[in-house]
């Protein structure tokens, strides 16, 4: 397959980069997917002073051109969904069938919000002073810093830059430097539809030049970030000490509770595809399955059958359940959590063996443990096709330990009983719950977001989404 050149997008123009890097294949490591321009500060400085010039004039554009603008984007994506969903499966490493509805998806995304850039509204008062009228609309907040993590490579910068678009704000997005194709083909996307020069900037490279330029750029009036809690921390404490707005998604340790009432094959299904699926690459994810005594043997008896029959290979390949781990670290990582598990004395089912293929590639077999709460395993986000099973007496003790976590982004539960799965959702300490579902599987036109330390600021997606991009203003006026 060809590999693609990918440059910066600043003001309106394609820019080469200071240095240049590769992206991989990780069905194929012989495969390069693209060589990519890295930028450096003095670059990302550029592309940011870009978004402000241009600030005023997107903002102060008209719903219709932005609806047209957006929905262009999203008519493109759509249609070309299949030339893009393989481009992101050869270069993340979720299969082609996860990849073509991702790029659906984004595409759905930015349709959505063509929609909310003609619905925005305001509200009109009486004041309590006689003669006095009050007005209350929202403004666009500036100049939004995108900084999206791989394992979405196209959804979740369609979900941060669509509604940034539509309510007025210019932006600078900085992909992960795992997924630089999938960054440039949704920016050559966007550089087609019309946008002013500087209304939408495209900055590759590292977070310590790209990243940190946005993060501390007095220019920069929002940061949007998805990625890892320590990092999401450093965005918070720096963000906040120059009064930037701050939104951070940063991950998930996520329960299945599964009752004795359960269909036993529905939630099986739920388990695999929310804990192995895309490579179990998720933060939503599920990966602490807490199964009810009464049915908890059939259940890890199944589950361990089925979790062995998942066929793992390249991500291009049509019978392909499970893809690749994206890079040799998460691998490592991966395997570590394997032997971690042991060590504490965590009993190993099946899996989390690195597989050869015909191709050269970073390969796993999902893995499952029996393990008891206080196991790391059963604690810490590995992000990867590591699942562990605890034993709950009762549905009040599987909530318990459903809750008995630092994060809160989703939580699942599979019952027949409608008390106990009202009960669940009013009570499961977390940002989004699912019945009889997997845990991964959201909707793209509404709310996405979690609690404790998965989320920080108001809420992505849908219309909930102006919450974040935009500022609200007051206005009084004496008639």
């Amino acid at each position: 397959m060809a590999t693609l050149t990918c440059k910066n997008y600043f003001n309106g123009r394609w820019e080469t980069g200071v240095t240049t890097g590769i992206s991989t294949n990780p069905s194929d490591l012989d495969d390069v997917v693209a060589e990519y321009a890295r930028a450096d500060k003095n670059q990302t400085d550029n592309a940011i002073r870009a978004a402000a010039d241009a600030s005023s004039t997107w903002a102060q554009s008209t719903p219709q051109r932005r609806f047209d603008a957006l929905d262009q984007i999203g008519s493109e994506l759509i249609a070309r969904k299949d030339e893009l969903g393989e481009l992101l499966a050869r270069e993340e490493g979720k299969t082609l069938a996860e990849a073509v509805g991702e790029t659906v998806r984004a595409g759905n995304i930015f349709k959505f919000f063509a929609g909310e850039a003609l619905r925005q509204g305001g509200e009109r008062l009486a004041s309590v002073r006689a003669g006095v009228d009050v007005e209350i609309t929202r403004e666009p907040v500036g100049v939004v810093g995108i900084i999206a993590p791989w394992n979405f490579p196209l959804a979740i910068p369609a979900w941060k830059i669509a509604p940034a678009l539509a309510f007025g704000n210019s932006v600078v997005f900085k992909p992960a430097e795992l997924v630089p194709a999938c960054g440039w083909a949704l920016a050559e996307i966007i550089s087609r539809a019309t946008l002013p020069a500087g209304v939408f900037n495209l900055v590759m490279g590292s977070g310590r030049q790209v990243g940190q330029a946005l993060v501390d750029s007095p220019l920069v009036n929002a940061i949007s970030f998805t990625g890892s809690v320590g990092t999401g921390r450093q965005i918070l404490k720096a963000t906040a000490e120059r009064g930037a707005k701050v939104q951070l998604e940063m991950g998930g340790k996520n329960p299945l509770v599964v009752l004795a009432d359960a269909d036993l094959e529905l939630a099986v299904e739920c388990t695999l595809n929310g804990a192995f699926y895309s490579t179990g690459q998720r933060c939503t994810a599920s990966s602490r399955i807490i199964v009810d005594a009464g049915i908890h043997d059939r259940f890890v008896a199944r589950l361990r059958e089925r979790t062995a029959a998942l066929k793992v290979g390249h991500a291009l390949q049509r019978d392909t359940q499970i893809g690749p781990v994206v890079d040799d670290h998460q691998l490592q990582q991966n395997l570590s959590y394997l032997e971690i598990a042991r060590d504490e004395g965590a009993e190993h089912l099946v899996g989390g063996d690195t597989l050869q293929r015909q191709t050269r590639g970073h390969f796993m077999s999902p893995a499952l443990f029996l393990a008891q709460s206080h196991h790391r395993v059963a604690r810490e986000e590995i992000f990867g096709p590591v699942a562990c099973v605890i034993r709950a007496d009762g549905y009040e003790h599987a909530l318990s330990l459903a809750n008995d976590t630092p994060f809160g982004l989703c939580a699942g539960i599979c019952t027949t009983s409608l008390k106990y799965a009202t009960h669940f959702k009013r009570n499961a300490q977390v940002g989004m719950t699912m019945v009889n579902l997997p845990t991964a599987g959201v909707d793209h036109h509404v709310p996405f977001g979690g609690r404790k330390e998965s989320s920080h600021g108001s809420r992505e997606q849908g219309r909930y989404a102006a919450e974040f991009y935009t500022t609200v203003k007051t206005a009084y006026t004496l008639a």
